[in-house]
């Protein structure tokens, strides 16, 4: 089986959340399985032969878009597990300081900048000479993928027999656009209409891909129901349940070889469940880092996330104060809205000796937090799957989350008469239902020590290897396949 993944990013070339890391692993896993797997993405700024071995190939794609004529150049770099990745280098669309827009918001070319994205990619096909069986597309900037292959290459024989897969990673970003950015798609007006294309008068891409797939999966179970229901379809929730049993849930899995305190580079003592003597000294220099007093005795609570109201940070600012009043420490690594990263900074001035706020994206940084710290918060509003509460438990920090989607479908909550759990989870999107969680953790941490190790042990005993989820990814394309072959 030969599958070509469309996606906007992909660590460690380009990452801006979870979908990097999830390009990263995801195919590898496939390809262990014997699958043929090409990751096709944009040559981004920073994608080079002096920091990544890509090399230029002697093809390159030429297409008219928007009555231009356009020529994109073709890179490469084969990982040494299997996967091949391809680069669309368009210097006028991808070498830019950010991937979709600045702190100020969203780049105004976006809609071009991924119609170019995803018919480049069924261009590649063509010039391949090789054809794929399926054509995985990752969010709505790769969402027009299976729209391309029943409408503008319905004719190319290549693609004829391909089957296509949509991954929605965060219902949420849609891709939508003027209605007027038809022509720059390239399709009929015909197709713009409520049952295809059309969304509130405007273009949605993410319905689009939707629509036109053999098959649609979001990244875990929980996530896969909530989206049914008008509280988290965000306007998608017909369409979804129009695809009946071709959406599925396929739970985001942890590359192990690069999340695990066993063997982890980048953090000052490795560690395992048996031993846990090394995290105390990664406690000890994330403390130092931070510029916190050095204590083994007081928690580290911390957050990696992106700074937005649907990371919850809003709900972790609303508890801030208050918090401070306890004998904690906080760590806060991420990037985001610019109102966000303005009221941290203030909040890390306020409180200089308990606090630990940097506000930036630091893969380095990120591994001895998940190391260091004690807790670790997601007090998400929705997420779709969740790598950072994965993270944490292997590491043995305790996860906090708010009890939806893939949260409540990977964290157990603690119970001290069971000694049963793996985290804590609160349920009500407020300040006081978080801090009041924070407080129960911290008073199991600060008065039931051994009840707290026995904890972090289970969570460090969990294994969401990526092993389960690649093979159900398998099943979810032979399904796609079957499904094209039957419509021929």
């Amino acid at each position: 089986m030969r599958v070509l993944m469309v996606t906007p990013e992909a660590t460690p070339f380009a990452q801006t959340g979870g979908l990097g890391e999830v390009l990263s692993a995801l195919p590898a896993e496939l390809a262990g399985l014997g699958i043929e797997v090409d990751v096709i993405m944009p040559k981004y700024r920073g994608i080079d032969p002096d920091h990544f071995r890509v090399e230029k190939l002697k093809a390159s794609i030429e297409l008219t878009l928007n009555a231009k004529q356009l020529t994109a150049g073709l890179w490469s770099f084969d990982d040494e597990r299997g996967v091949r990745y391809l680069f669309v280098e368009a210097d006028n669309y991808y070498d830019r300081d950010y991937l979709y827009g600045t702190p100020e918001g969203d780049y105004e070319d976006n809609a071009e900048r991924f119609v170019f994205l995803t018919r480049a990619a069924i261009e590649w096909a063509l010039l391949s000479g090789n054809p794929y069986d399926v054509f995985h597309s990752h969010d709505w900037q790769a969402a027009l993928t299976p729209v391309y292959l029943r409408t503008l290459y319905a004719g190319e024989s290549q693609v004829t027999r391909s089957s296509s897969v949509m991954t929605i990673h965060n219902l949420g970003y849609q891709g939508i656009f003027w209605h007027l950015d038809m022509p720059l798609v390239g399709v009929g007006w015909e197709f713009f209409t409520p049952s295809h294309m059309e969304f509130h008068g405007k273009l949605n891409f993410l319905k689009s891909g939707i629509v036109f797939a053999e098959k649609v999966n979001t990244v875990s179970p929980g996530y896969r129901n909530e989206i049914l229901t008008p509280a988290f379809g965000f306007g998608l929730e017909g369409v979804l349940q129009e695809k009946g049993d071709d959406l599925v849930g396929i739970l985001n899995g942890v590359d192990y070889n690069v999340w695990n305190p066993e063997k982890d580079p980048l953090i000052v003592a490795r560690y395992s469940s048996d031993d846990l003597a090394g995290k105390a000294v990664c406690k000890a220099e994330l403390q130092k880092i931070a510029h916190v007093p050095e204590r083994p005795d007081v928690p580290i609570i911390a957050m990696v996330s992106r700074l937005s109201s649907q990371k919850g940070i809003d709900i972790l600012a609303g508890a801030f104060h208050d918090l401070m009043e306890q004998d904690v420490q906080i760590i806060l690594l991420g990037t985001g809205e610019a109102r966000y990263q303005n009221l941290f900074k203030d909040l890390g001035q306020q409180y200089p000796g308990q606090t630990g706020i940097f506000l930036s994206y630091d893969y380095e940084l990120a591994h001895k937090i998940f190391a260091g710290a004690d807790i670790l918060l997601v007090p998400s509003r929705y997420e779709p799957c969740g790598l950072n509460q994965l993270y944490a438990l292997r590491y043995g920090t305790v996860p906090i989350v708010r009890g939806t989607g893939g949260l409540i479908d990977t964290v157990e909550e603690c119970s001290l008469e069971r000694d049963a759990g793996t985290g804590f989870v609160f349920f009500q999107e407020d300040p006081t239902s978080l801090e009041q969680t924070i407080l129960q953790a911290v008073d199991i941490y600060k008065n039931h020590p051994e009840a707290w190790v026995r904890l972090m042990r289970r969570g460090m005993a969990k294994d969401f290897s990526w092993k389960r989820s690649a093979q159900q990814y398998v099943a979810l394309y032979e399904s796609a396949i079957a499904k094209r072959r039957m419509a021929l």
